[in-house]
């Protein structure tokens, strides 16, 4: 990395800011934290003191920092319904942007947003991060080599048994844009298009489900949820064509009877061989008249008393690639134009869902 030091602006002093974006800032040698940005003045304080540079300051108003002419980039970290405002208004005011998953919270915000990174000719990214899992990175070199062939089925799944999250605003409807679809269904479908490479369209059919919103304790991981406040889905599925004719079903729920779960993983279906997230990677397939399934060994071992365990954190691995594209002037990872793709899906899915029929792409 060269010797320029980008000043940062954080929108949105919460927990994914504390839990993952801050972290991760705290990690790269190249970055400045001059701006911190919160509703709550004690959340956006208490940030700046621990991740702050001195002289960084504190606003309850996002144009602050997208007006600053100081700042390089400005992460977005907001809920839903804010993403395309302040992200198209840190684009207008010269600034980079990370916006947090999901793109936006309707795929007329999220063009808006693609139009204004287009406009402005700064990187638009969004926090799509298990791309940068080890075992992510490792199946797309795989399938990029041909080892999978062609894949023409896959499943997408964002399964949690009982794990409801009750803080914040995620059962809020009118700021998230829904709810287990549009925030762990999102992770699922975006790493499921990635390593198909696939992101043409051609119909959607979708399903929602609102069966246990309703019950006031339901052995939840995150404690009990207010049924009052609870005013998005459970669960909800679709399935996605694609104009060559692949297919992929996508399953998200924060609440559901299924013993077997999983979130943020994908199931690959193709011509030369299959992959799954279930046990580790596993690839499956035929040679030489016999099944096999292989798990490739992810870890940095092989020395005597060595297990490994430095390997880079995903959330670290996406807030350094951001940085390195920045630098270098290349597009990011995750860019503006697959997240879209993937909100305008997730939309269609709950429009199918209320409308009871297949939703047609362009």
């Amino acid at each position: 990395m060269a010797d320029k030091i980008y000043k940062v602006g954080i929108v949105g002093c919460g927990g994914i800011a504390t839990g993952k974006h801050l972290p991760a800032l705290a990690k790269q040698k190249n970055v400045e934290l001059v701006w911190f940005c919160d509703l709550i003045p004690a959340r956006a304080q208490k940030a700046a003191e621990e991740y702050g540079s001195p002289r960084a300051k504190v606003t309850l108003d996002y144009r602050d920092v997208a007006n600053d002419p100081e700042v390089d980039v400005v992460h977005v970290l907001t809920p839903n319904r804010e993403h395309a405002e302040v992200s198209i208004a840190a684009l207008d005011g010269g600034k980079h942007v990370l916006c947090e998953k999901p793109m936006a919270k309707t795929a007329e915000d999220a063009k808006r947003m693609l139009d204004a990174a287009e406009r402005s000719g700064k990187i638009l990214s969004v926090g799509y991060n298990n791309r940068h899992r080890p075992d992510s990175l490792y199946l797309k070199e795989l399938i990029e080599t041909g080892e999978l062939g062609e894949i023409y089925y896959a499943r997408a799944l964002a399964l949690r048994r009982r794990a409801v999250p009750t803080w914040g605003v995620f059962l809020d409807a009118e700021a998230q844009g829904g709810g287990p679809l549009i925030d762990i269904g999102t992770h699922a479908l975006d790493l499921t298009l990635w390593l198909m490479d696939n992101y043409d369209v051609d119909y959607v059919v979708g399903n929602s489900y609102r069966k246990l919103g309703d019950r006031e304790n339901s052995a939840n991981s995150f404690g009990p949820w207010d049924p009052k406040k609870f005013t998005v889905e459970d669960s909800c599925f679709g399935f996605i064509t694609m104009k060559n004719g692949a297919t992929i079903s996508l399953e998200s729920s924060w609440a559901i009877n299924l013993a077997d779960y999983q979130e943020a993983a994908s199931i690959l279906a193709g011509t030369e061989a299959g992959a799954d997230m279930s046990d580790g990677l596993r690839i499956n397939g035929e040679k030489n008249g016999r099944m096999y399934t292989w798990k490739p060994d992810l870890k940095a071992g092989g020395v005597d008393f060595f297990e490994g365990g430095n390997e880079e954190k995903p959330s670290d691995r996406e807030c350094r690639c951001f940085y390195e594209a920045i630098e270098n002037g290349t597009a990011p990872l995750v860019t503006p134009q697959q997240a879209y793709t993937v909100t305008r899906i997730l939309e269609a899915i709950y429009e199918s869902a209320a409308i009871r029929k297949p939703v047609y792409f362009d």
